[in-house]
């Protein structure tokens, strides 16, 4: 069962996916932070920014857009 949005089953697996990802690279980023390891950082913040982007253009293409507040 799909809406116009196409929000189904596939959907909600790959935003899992994307979910699991986001949270695996914040994880790795977190540790990188702790130990005071820049430039494992550094990577590690452009992994989890990469990922955080392949979830908002996932949520874009599926016609969910983020509005600005403030």
């Amino acid at each position: 069962m799909a809406n116009a949005n196409g929000v189904d089953e596939g959907f909600f697996r790959r935003y899992r996916e994307l979910l699991d990802a986001e949270d695996a690279a914040f994880d790795e980023l977190e540790h990188a932070y702790e130990d005071g390891d820049r430039a494992h950082f550094e990577s590690d913040l452009a992994e989890w920014q990469s990922v955080v982007g392949r979830r908002v253009a996932f949520l874009e293409r599926h016609g969910f857009v983020a509005t600005p507040t403030g």
